[in-house]
């Protein structure tokens, strides 16, 4: 079988070629992204392998079909880029990765508000250039803060349970309530609530029509002044021109995303030598209470080799025409 393999780094073709040698596949890398304009590299594949910012719509869609592509391969959890009725309409699977390894992307997610909130990589700076002061350097203790959690699925509860241990009251929102955390301490509340209460907030949840933007003017209005957001799920679960609003005029306390509604023309690129044109992540760079990371969360061995076996473990099971656990349909 033939797969041709989309948005690929030196890592990606290295955790496949690593674990390919139990599968009898033919893999094509290609660092360029998958879209309408570039699918006509699928020629000759019977399947794709796609990441977080290749654009499978329905133009896209209609030529790999044409290509002859059977089965669109996703290595990452969420689909919010495929779409998924065009691919049923012209009879593409479509599969994805729904678990790896939710502690890498909890863990993140405690890295940014430990970051943050105590400026290490502020300090990490200043000694390596000879300056002890502390002066700017001065936190906040997490023990005894409220915490709000968008989101309880896997990644979600890993998350509740890590920042549990800090001793913080953890508040969260769901349409559907975990009674393991709800046994651990976690409370459950309506979103607005949530919005109110957090001292600091995390988001772990997809991104669909109903949480497109859901951090917006109106949502940081209910928050605390000095709120700290950290998003390690979807890019465009934030409003970007909202919050740089609530950053200029301090509502916003503190922000840590490892995603951006317009990443897939930044993230995993090197372009310390380039004029970058996007004036929002320009704008965001600029204010000292931003940490940005460029989609990294997931990045550790752990889940590079889960992602790897399950997508061509889901895969074998097209190729065998057996049950495909993880379609999504």
């Amino acid at each position: 079988m033939k797969i041709a393999v989309f948005s690929t780094k030196t890592y990606d073709q290295d955790y496949f070629e690593k674990h390919a040698e139990d599968y009898n596949y033919k893999f094509s890398f290609f660092e360029t992204a998958l879209n309408k304009d570039t699918a006509n590299l699928s020629i000759g594949f019977e399947a794709v392998c796609i990441f977080v910012n290749d654009t499978v719509d329905k133009e896209t869609i209609k030529r790999l079909s044409e290509n002859g592509v059977k089965l669109i391969a996703l290595r990452c959890a969420g689909f919010n880029n495929v779409d998924l009725e065009a691919a049923k309409e012209h009879d593409i699977k479509v599969v994805r990765v729904p678990v790896y390894s939710p502690p890498a992307v909890a863990e993140h997610a405690m890295a940014l508000i430990l970051t943050l909130n105590r400026k290490t990589h502020k300090a990490y700076n200043r000694v390596r250039e000879g300056n002890f002061s502390l002066k700017n350097l001065i936190g906040f203790n997490l023990s005894g803060k409220t915490i709000g959690v968008i989101g309880t699925g896997q990644i979600g509860a890993a998350f509740s349970r890590v920042i549990k241990g800090f001793g913080c009251k953890v508040i969260a929102f769901d349409i559907s309530k975990s009674d393991e955390l709800i046994d651990l301490g976690v409370e459950y509340m309506p979103l607005d609530e949530v919005f109110k209460q957090s001292d600091v907030l995390s988001l772990h949840c997809p991104l669909n029509t109903h949480t497109r933007h859901m951090i917006n003017k109106k949502s940081i209005a209910l928050m605390k002044k000095g709120v700290m957001i950290i998003n390690t799920s979807r890019g465009a679960l934030i409003n970007t021109v909202d919050v740089i609003e609530g950053l200029s005029n301090r509502k916003i306390g503190y922000l840590g995303i490892d995603v951006y509604e317009q990443e897939e023309n930044l993230f995993f690129e090197d372009l310390s030598e380039i004029i970058i044109q996007d004036d929002l992540i320009l704008r965001l760079n600029g204010f000292p209470n931003v940490l940005i990371t460029s989609h990294q969360a997931y990045f550790t061995k752990e889940a590079m080799d889960q992602i790897t076996i399950t997508t061509l473990d889901n895969i074998k099971a097209f190729a065998n025409h057996l049950e495909l656990a993880n379609e999504i349909k």
